[in-house]
């Protein structure tokens, strides 16, 4: 190994050491802020935000109220007017009054928006692009899944 190589592995070896002796919260924090970072220049490309791709994952199932989809979303009201404020100004979704109840607004996913849902859908699923060294995606989606849902 040549000297450069060996400074580079030696620094790899140094960084896993001290990785190696985080507790458990602080590599769940480090690892979501890494994934997040990678899955935001996705987005970006798309024209969406985490926030925006949530109300989409909800919209896709039909038309809600403003208050619908914040509850779902669980965002306050106020976050999610604008949220669907961008998503209408980038063709994601539309907004109309309520014909029953005017000041109820209500939001549908429009043909864009469910086009980007499903990139960011089929991104997520490519495990080597945005999660890198996770070798079973599927497993670790569970995992996840089972620790927020007993965290209460």
């Amino acid at each position: 190994m040549q000297g450069d190589e060996k400074t580079v592995a030696d620094e790899t070896d140094r960084v896993r050491a001290d990785v190696d002796s985080w507790p458990t919260g602080r590599l769940l924090s480090v690892a979501a802020r890494m994934v997040e970072g990678r899955f935001d220049r996705f987005l970006a490309g798309l024209g969406l935000t985490h926030a925006g791709l949530i109300a989409l994952h909800h919209l896709a199932g039909g038309p809600l109220s403003q208050r619908e989809l914040a509850h779902l979303c669980r965002v306050t009201d106020q976050t999610m007017s604008r949220t669907i404020e961008r998503l209408a100004r980038t063709g994601h979704a539309d907004r109309t009054s309520d014909d029953r109840d005017r000041r109820r607004t209500v939001v549908t996913i429009t043909g864009e928006g469910t086009e980007a849902l499903a990139a960011a859908r089929t991104e997520e699923q490519r495990s080597e692009h945005l999660l890198g060294a996770v070798e079973d995606y599927h497993h670790f989606r569970r995992q996840l899944i089972t620790l927020i849902s007993h965290s209460g």
